[in-house]
């Protein structure tokens, strides 16, 4: 058995939390609030965050899972992880007033794939099955489109011509398994086509690239994130891999087990693009009570991405019924 620890410290991951696309997607649902007034609805959860989400429904925000739950003439936002062109469809027949919230580097992959299919390429999409994101980019050229997820699939995958194949990826996927899922595409199909960019955002590489340099010197992990985030399940993945003893994904100090700090020293700790720093806040303090009051910034990157909202969210005047944006 080891002997208790007594040195106790945070290794706090930089960059952490939001994004610019999942600030700009939920910039968007208050902006829309404040001009077309509650309720504004959303057609899924506009970024993978319980906390984001309740927020922002007691600001008058209601979440749908699908265009046809919208009372017809009314708001819908998409969200940040993209739609198919159907939606679109769906929304207008609706009359609905359309909002697309969704993040701009997604939507690269969107164009990526049409311009692919155009040109009459096979697509493979590495990626998670069902994943909204996935399911969004799939829809701009189903007949083109196969999901592949990871090097299993990427092994047995068939082709139309293996001579004109090109690959993409969900923003949101661990970069190494990624890079791994694309050795054996290449493999296969030397004339594999790359996309002009990456297209696992910079985000996600900047915090596993954080998450890669604590790790190692970790005992624990601590990553802020929603279960149903990609981006911050992989956090908890690359930890693992770069090292750290254990790691745990939590949606706030409210979910951290005292148990896992028995014969803990450093505690790593991140939280994924869509967790707002207010609840790395509240882990700070849980374990600062606790005796981890020293931390130290492990900086992987600096982030200065901005991305505009939306034309149909410019400025207009306040009226009796809608507040003018602040």
């Amino acid at each position: 058995m080891s002997e208790p620890t007594t040195e106790r410290r945070v290794l706090l991951a930089a960059p952490r939390g939001y994004c610019a696309g999942v600030a700009r997607a939920v910039t968007v649902v208050e902006r829309a609030l404040q001009l077309y007034g509650a309720p504004v609805y959303v057609r899924h959860e506009i970024v993978h965050n319980k906390y984001v989400v309740k927020s922002l429904e007691t600001k008058g925000a209601v979440f749908v899972e699908e265009a046809t739950e919208v009372p017809e003439g009314a708001t819908v936002i998409f969200s940040a992880h993209g739609v198919a062109p159907a939606v679109h469809r769906q929304a207008a027949d609706r009359q609905l007033t359309a909002i697309d919230a969704t993040c701009p580097l997604v939507t690269k992959v969107h164009k990526e794939a049409v311009r692919f299919a155009r040109d009459g390429y096979d697509i493979l999409l590495i990626g998670h099955e069902g994943h909204e994101e996935v399911v969004g980019t799939s829809g701009e050229a189903p007949e083109h489109i196969t999901v592949i997820d990871g090097p299993q699939d990427a092994a047995t995958v068939k082709v139309r011509d293996p001579d004109k194949v090109a690959w993409l990826s969900q923003t949101t996927l661990s970069v190494d398994e990624t890079m791994a899922t694309v050795a054996v595409l290449k493999d296969r199909f030397p004339q594999l086509v790359s996309p002009p960019s990456d297209d696992i955002c910079y985000a996600t590489q900047n915090r596993q690239a954080a998450v890669k340099q604590l790790g190692a010197d970790a005992d624990l992990v601590l990553v802020v994130g929603s279960a149903n985030s990609s981006n911050s399940v992989r956090l908890v993945e690359v930890a693992l891999e770069a090292g750290a003893r254990a790691a745990c994904l939590i949606d706030g100090a409210g979910e951290i087990d005292e148990s896992w700090l028995a014969d803990v020293g450093t505690v790593g700790l991140t939280s994924g693009a869509s967790v707002p720093d207010v609840l790395v806040d509240e882990v700070l303090t849980w374990l600062a009570e606790r005796g981890y009051r020293q931390v130290e910034v492990v900086q992987a990157a600096e982030e200065h991405q901005h991305f505009a909202l939306p034309r149909d969210l410019t400025y207009r005047p306040a009226t009796a019924t809608t507040a003018a944006p602040r």
